[in-house]
């Protein structure tokens, strides 16, 4: 902000950057979990082993957390004055 970027500027580089390492992060662990459940099925009660609902739900899940994990930090650092965060640096 202090090199002239806007508030939503910032938000949307905080939020775009964390949301592309959970996004690829979410892709590695359905395909890790899609193996995995092969090997667990005999523990799973009432639920099939590719079970396309759980996965959304996970998923969804996941990415709603991550938002919310990057926006807060994202708000509270666009409130911050550029002056007084340079005198901090």
């Amino acid at each position: 902000m202090a090199l002239g970027a806007r508030r939503a500027d910032v938000l949307r580089l905080f939020v775009r950057e964390a949301l592309t390492l959970a996004g690829a992060g979410i892709l590695l662990g359905l395909v890790l979990a899609a193996g995995a459940t092969r090997l667990l099925s005999g523990m799973l009660f009432g639920v099939a082993p590719s079970d396309p609902a759980s996965y959304a739900a996970v998923a969804t899940l996941l990415f709603a957390a991550v938002l919310a994990a990057s926006l807060i930090p994202a708000h509270r650092a666009t409130r911050v004055s550029p002056v007084e965060a340079l005198r901090n640096e």
